[in-house]
């Protein structure tokens, strides 16, 4: 039985497929924007179009960007001869945010999963390999700790080291305010080899 109008059920069947939004969560967005004055929405709908017209590729990295080349490979203040590779432009924001990352990067746009039917050449890795031919010193793997991102940093790191290039991996451990008895043995084992003097 249809509670709502046509128009209204299609407006909640459209944001409850967006990623992340249940059925209840589209309801309440659908009414809060029928509720909103029509320049707002208007505003709304065209910051969406736009987005979706004029963001493309950092011709470098591979972020998302709304120019040819993304603001950190366009500032000549960053370390250009240091990559870090990371698993998506969410990933490149979360380091950008610590203000302490004076590299560059490079977007993977996904993982090797074999599971999944992903491989090498359905990454951006003939992208990152092409840059390394310019004065690289340095490669920082932060893919995730999962077995997809685990298994895309080994990829990437028997495929830089015969350059000479240096190839690191981001360490990982044990989070601020964990208890050590519910941590797996693998993020332990990390913690361990990623320790450093005090």
């Amino acid at each position: 039985m249809d509670y709502y109008s046509k128009q209204i059920t299609k407006l909640i069947d459209e944001l409850s497929s967006l990623p992340g939004i249940g059925n209840k969560s589209a309801q309440r967005l659908a009414f809060h924007i029928l509720n909103m004055p029509a320049e707002r929405v208007e505003r709304l709908a065209d910051t969406i179009v736009d987005a979706r017209h004029n963001v493309r590729y950092c011709r470098t990295c591979y972020t998302l960007t709304d120019a040819e080349e993304c603001p950190i490979c366009r500032n000549a203040a960053r370390n250009h001869h240091m990559i870090m590779v990371v698993e998506n432009t969410r990933d490149l924001a979360a380091y950008e945010k610590t203000g302490k990352y004076e590299g560059v990067y490079h977007v993977l746009h996904g993982t090797i999963s074999p599971m999944l039917g992903i491989g090498p050449e359905d990454i951006r890795l003939k992208e990152l390999i092409k840059r390394l031919e310019g004065d690289v010193d340095e490669v920082i793997i932060a893919t995730n700790s999962s077995l997809e991102g685990e298994t895309t940093a080994m990829y990437i790191s028997k495929l830089i080291k015969p350059t000479g290039i240096k190839v690191s991996r981001i360490a990982s451990g044990v989070p601020v305010g964990g208890d050590l008895e519910y941590i797996d043995e693998m993020t332990l084992l990390r913690a361990l080899e990623g320790r450093v003097e005090l």
